[in-house]
């Protein structure tokens, strides 16, 4: 209301000082410019409801000047919208842009704190997996080993302390087993259910996106050895989430799977003609699955890009493999597997 008043008072200056405009003296012309700041500050900092009720009255009282003396009622409306109207307006309009400005600002940093949220979900959820794959390889490398100790416990030729050995050692496999289990089920209490066999190879992966109805070429390279097992999750874990992202973002198109395994590591590429999705955790649905991805493959010391290419778009990861079990690897390069050209 106060609000409302101040503008009252500048409107019926500004039209008091239109009265008597012939031979207007200095000062009262002077005393447009104050009124123009005034009213564009009010309009720029002291909103009220009544803004515009006071200056239509403002208005009704210029007009009703006019039925007396056509001339003063003319001059001073002219010295309202002048030196009140228009400043008020503009004021009103900056206002209202800086309003904009500024929750265009907020909303930039929601999405940006959502973004952050996307990928460290996806981040820990890439997590999780690699830890369901450690405890599937770790729990069957414990377990033969409690199996080979439980054959040493059994054996004719062992004496007596060879066979308390062995069962500690059994017992001790048993527990750290028993332990494995246990802290990953705690750290995967809400971890998805595996969508894929467990162990399943690249080819079987891309067996079933054909049989989905997907075009998909396979080229395996280099040597035949077996991969590390979390390495070889990290080459599964590449195709998949290559392959869904074509299917999502480039239905119907052609998608080209190379696997070439070297010395040192193992790189994949996956490539098709049509533009996949944005950055990694731009969004929902807009690359959650590359940010975990980059999460895994940058556990095992390896780097993975994404994005436009010659081909349209490409997913390549390159994945180190350990030089003890890299020295398998038989070089040259493996017949192409696919569906012809």
């Amino acid at each position: 209301m106060i609000n409302g008043v101040v503008l009252a008072v500048l409107a019926l200056a500004a039209e008091l000082n239109g009265v008597d405009t012939v031979g207007l003296p200095a000062w009262r012309q002077f005393l447009y410019l104050p009124l123009g700041v005034a009213s564009y500050l009010h309009g720029r900092h002291l909103p009220s409801a009544w803004d515009r009720w006071v200056l239509a009255g403002a208005g009704a009282v210029g007009a009703a000047a006019m039925a007396v003396d056509r001339g003063q009622g003319v001059t001073m409306l002219f010295s309202l919208a002048l030196a009140v109207a228009l400043p008020w307006l503009a004021g009103r309009f900056r206002r209202q842009q800086s309003a904009l400005i500024e929750a265009g600002r907020e909303r930039i940093a929601t999405l940006e704190r959502e973004q952050g949220f996307i990928a460290e979900r996806a981040r820990l959820r890439e997590r999780a997996r690699i830890s369901a794959d450690m405890h599937d390889s770790l729990g069957h490398e414990l377990a033969l080993i409690t199996v080979r100790a439980g054959a040493l416990e059994l054996a004719a030729e062992a004496d007596a302390g060879t066979r308390e050995a062995a069962a500690g050692l059994r017992a001790s496999a048993v527990a750290a087993t028993d332990l494995l289990r246990r802290t990953i089920g705690m750290l995967n209490e809400d971890r998805d259910a595996a969508t894929e066999p467990p162990g399943e190879p690249v080819e079987a992966l891309v067996a079933r996106s054909r049989d989905a109805g997907m075009a998909v070429g396979l080229a395996l390279r280099g040597g035949t050895g077996p991969l590390p097992p979390l390495v070889d999750r990290a080459v599964h874990r590449v195709v998949q989430e290559a392959l869904t992202n074509a299917a999502r973002h480039a239905p119907g198109a052609r998608v080209s799977v190379t696997v070439e395994r070297g010395p040192d590591a193992v790189v994949v590429t996956v490539a098709n003609p049509v533009a996949g999705p944005g950055p990694a955790g731009s969004g929902s649905g807009s690359g959650s699955g590359l940010a975990g991805l980059r999460e895994r493959v940058g556990l095992l010391g390896g780097d993975l890009r994404a994005g436009p290419s010659a081909e349209g778009f490409t997913v390549a990861a390159r994945i180190p493999v350990e030089p003890h079990t890299a020295g398998t690897a038989q070089h040259g390069d493996r017949a192409e597997r696919g569906d012809g050209a």
